[in-house]
């Protein structure tokens, strides 16, 4: 590998191990020198996904489905969650019957419209 990579492999290594905050130090400085270095420097950080909040969602993740250590909180928590799902499904499928009797309903109107004598 020729040296330019390896420099740009340990600059890289470098802001990571520095944080978010390293890198859109970088960005800036990027556009206030030469507006194309910032602009690849965003372009490569949203590609690379640096820019994302991807540790807070899997800590929150994370934290949903292991247990708390109080048995009698966690079958609580299942069973509500249990609970909620069945309620979730019921309140789907009463939308669903909404929507199918409220078509049926404006069908049956166009039918009777259409079928209706027409005025000479």
């Amino acid at each position: 590998m020729n040296t330019a990579v390896r420099g740009v492999e340990r600059a890289r290594d470098w802001l990571d191990e520095r944080g978010r905050g390293a890198w859109i130090a970088a960005m800036v400085i990027g556009f206030v020198l030469f507006w194309p270095i910032g602009l690849a420097l965003l372009s490569y950080m949203i590609w690379s996904k640096r820019m994302g909040c991807k540790w807070r969602r899997d800590r929150s993740f994370r934290r949903g489905m292991e247990g708390t250590g109080n048995t009698a909180f966690d079958t609580y928590r299942e069973e509500t969650l249990r609970r909620l799902e069945e309620e979730r499904d019921a309140f789907v499928g009463f939308l669903e019957q909404l929507r199918a009797a409220k078509d049926k309903a404006e069908f049956d109107q166009f039918m009777v419209s259409r079928n209706a004598p027409q005025p000479a």
